[in-house]
């Protein structure tokens, strides 16, 4: 049987109305890539994969809660949605909206969002607002508007999108046999890494696969978790996570101390830095996505490694073309070479 994206394969296992309309671009269903240079530069001893999420249908995991929370929507015959976003929301939303016939709003902190991301909201049909401040002053709009219109809010405050999103975790539990000993993966507005807990704990109470640690990972510019303090002005060259008053920050630390794990910050250089060691092992993601990664070479480095015999995996919530401009900025020219063969010879053989 072909596979029909997150609703309809796990729809059981998800709290949501029944009317609740599927909405699908065959999202979900990722891969687990096993990293195994990456496990031997941070030690060895114990297994690693990257559940790439940027293998979604618009290049990141905000689809799993977006087909669920458009559908809901649609089913209440909702004629528009709306969302603050810092690039993948955006995308995610407009494309579900497209694919339901319902008008999308997007709301973006000025001179803040990934060039790539805010294109795919753009080709999807989004109605695109910049507003002249933060990605909170954008949420705090976008809460009050849909409280008086009748227009669906999408962002991660919507419970629906975290129903769609634990289901990365029923995925992972249904590859592995169990859960994993540790997660790790980034946290911005915090709905993912919350998601998960949810998804583990109910996969867990129906069919006893474990719970693992979780190890959620800030930019350091922009870390309110870790600070205990909202940030009013996040700084961080991982644009995905650039977010200071997380949306489900409290339910972030909750599951990181039910689970018997943490939250961490580590610095932009650190996120580059695993980012371009992903690529060497052929995953590019976007450098938020690096994030959880770079959180457990920080680790490892300060002496805290992974024990052996234990199954990791890290969560890569977005693909690498979402967020190029680092990489384009920083690539070196082409060599030019003249169409001879000896020429060719010459710069690649003899060299």
């Amino acid at each position: 049987m072909p596979y029909s994206g997150v609703l309809n394969r796990y729809r059981s296992y998800l709290e949501i109305p029944v009317h609740t309309a599927t909405v699908t671009l065959l999202e979900g269903d990722t891969p687990l890539i096993p990293m195994p240079r990456l496990v031997e530069a941070l030690g060895g001893g114990f297994e690693l994969w990257v559940k790439f999420e940027g293998l979604n249908p618009t290049g990141s995991f905000k689809d799993r809660g977006m087909t669920i929370a458009v559908g809901e929507a649609t089913g209440r015959r909702v004629k528009a949605v709306i969302c603050a976003s810092t690039g993948n929301t955006a995308a995610s939303a407009a494309a579900y909206a497209a694919r339901a016939g319902m008008r999308c709003v997007v709301l973006i902190p000025q001179g803040k969002v990934a060039a790539g991301k805010l294109a795919g909201a753009i080709a999807y049909g989004a109605q695109v607002i910049q507003v002249e401040g933060s990605f909170d002053d954008a949420l705090d709009l976008v809460i009050k508007i849909s409280q008086k219109h009748p227009i669906a809010l999408v962002n991660s405050l919507n419970p629906y999108r975290l129903e769609g999103q634990k289901t990365a975790a029923f995925e992972i539990c249904d590859l592995l046999g169990s859960a994993p000993e540790l997660l790790c993966l980034p946290v911005g507005n915090a709905g993912n890494i919350t998601s998960y807990w949810m998804g583990f704990k109910q996969y867990h109470a129906l069919k006893n696969t474990g719970l693992p640690q979780i190890l959620g990972v800030q930019a350091a510019g922009s870390a309110p978790l870790v600070l205990g303090h909202p940030v009013d002005h996040p700084e961080t060259v991982a644009t995905a996570i650039r977010i200071g008053r997380p949306a489900r920050g409290e339910q972030a630390l909750q599951a990181a101390e039910e689970s018997g794990g943490k939250i961490i910050a580590v610095s932009d250089d650190e996120i580059l830095a695993m980012q371009r060691q992903l690529a060497s092992e052929g995953v590019w993601v976007e450098p938020a996505s690096a994030a959880g990664l770079a959180g457990l070479a920080a680790e490892a480095r300060a002496g805290r490694k992974v024990p052996e015999g234990w199954r990791v995996v890290a969560i890569c919530t977005g693909h690498g073309l979402k967020d190029p401009d680092i990489i384009a900025r920083s690539m070196p020219s082409p060599t030019v070479l003249p169409p001879e063969f000896g020429a060719l010879e010459e710069a690649i053989i003899r060299n």
